[in-house]
């Protein structure tokens, strides 16, 4: 014989999903109604303060870098001259600067004139640097 026990056995209530609640209204004075409070003043952390103080401090290293370094290595021009319809960059070198090999007096005047490549157009006036 089996002896059995009846326990009451009742099934759990089911959960019923609810709508996500959404926010409501709020109604914002306008007019005269409206209160202006002051605005509280900025603090800054320590880590701030440090953060600006090396900005600062690196732009200027920067700025200082590039002036005193300008003013040393910047290319001391002899004359100008104007290119010919059918001349070279290379056809200029070698006229303006014949005591020069042809490779360093090109990249002089490119230097000189901030070109980026060996195009010249005619009537374009280029800066001749000083040899020495």
């Amino acid at each position: 014989m089996s002896a059995a026990v009846a326990w009451d056995v009742a099934p759990a209530p089911l959960r019923m999903p609810t709508r996500p609640t959404r926010p409501q209204l709020v109604s914002v004075p306008t007019g005269e109604d409206v209160v202006i409070r002051p605005v509280a003043p900025v603090h800054l952390t320590r880590a701030g303060r440090l953060a600006i103080t090396l900005t600062v401090l690196v732009a200027a290293v920067v700025l200082a870098t590039t002036l005193l370094s300008g003013g040393a290595s910047a290319t001391v021009v002899d004359h100008a001259t104007t290119v010919q319809s059918g001349q070279t960059l290379s056809e200029v070198a070698a006229t303006q600067l014949p005591q020069l090999p042809l490779a360093d007096a090109v990249a002089r005047i490119q230097v000189a004139n901030d070109l980026a490549g060996s195009d010249v157009h005619a009537g374009q006036t280029l800066l001749i640097p000083a040899v020495g």
